[in-house]
């Protein structure tokens, strides 16, 4: 038997620390605990949440708190380690929200499990995705159009055609190019989509050439200058052909990846 015990609980088979075993040190020292008044900032549009001055996690719940947004509150002893946080909502108002926190946490090669009360300050605010959106500002635009810049047959089946052609394009694409679109608006000879990431346009219009077969075109104009640059909105012309345009389904209904609203 060690000749060392802990001065609380006279246990001798656990490493002691300051003449204290794990367990009675983790009741008298806290292992978690919240540090000053937080506030979580998220837009009410998208479900953005605000991390020092960026923008994160676009298309979460605008109302909802997960652990994902409540778990990196938590300040920790440095010898905890952190397995897994399960929360549920007390009672409160919409401004200060209230949440029990059931820690399951490593310490000192034991695991237990520490309860704590999160107080979050919640507040709205648009992002800067969703207010570029409201104010129709846009870097690029892609133009879907046919073959030809003569119309043949009916401009409504036209759209129609290339609209369903762009679709299946869109469905594969990545969450972040999909985020990047604005708006659409119709045109006699198909349609335009804006969107607020040039990067994201261009990649968007190469994928819809080779799935489609489409002829793609670009062009720049100068839009203004900023920070003493030039600034340029860039068009990419997709001209699709009838035959990559996919048969409407039974029934007329169809899978459509993307709702871009169309201008007011």
């Amino acid at each position: 038997m060690s000749d060392e015990f802990c001065v609380i609980c006279g246990r001798t088979d656990l490493a002691l620390t300051d003449g204290l075993c794990p367990d009675c040190f983790a009741d008298r020292t806290p292992l978690v605990w919240i540090e000053g008044h937080p506030t979580i900032t998220l837009c009410p549009t998208c479900g953005a949440r605000k991390v020092g001055q960026h923008w994160e996690r676009e298309g979460a719940s605008p109302t909802l708190l997960s652990a994902e947004d409540l778990t990196p509150l938590l300040s920790v002893h440095p010898e905890v380690g952190i397995r897994k946080a399960a929360w549920t909502e007390g009672v409160g108002d919409p401004a200060q929200r209230r949440f029990l926190g059931e820690v399951r946490l490593r310490f000192r090669g034991t695991e237990r499990t520490v309860s704590v009360e999160l107080p979050v300050r919640v507040q709205s605010a648009t992002c800067s995705a969703c207010s570029r959106r409201s104010g129709h500002y846009y870097t690029a635009l892609i133009q879907v159009r046919g073959t030809s810049e003569r119309l043949r047959g009916p401009p409504r089946a036209l759209r129609d055609r290339l609209e369903r052609a762009f679709d299946t394009v869109l469905t594969n694409t990545k969450a972040e190019w999909r985020r990047a679109f604005s708006w659409r608006e119709e045109r006699p000879e198909g349609w335009d989509y804006y969107l607020t990431d040039t990067l994201a346009a261009r990649s968007v219009a190469r994928l819809a050439r080779s799935r489609l077969g489409a002829e793609l075109k670009e062009s720049a104009t100068l839009w203004g200058r900023r920070n003493g640059r030039d600034v340029y909105r860039v068009t990419f012309c997709l001209r699709v052909p009838d035959a990559a345009v996919p048969p409407v389904r039974e029934g007329g209904g169809r899978q459509v990846p993307i709702r871009v609203g169309r201008q007011p």
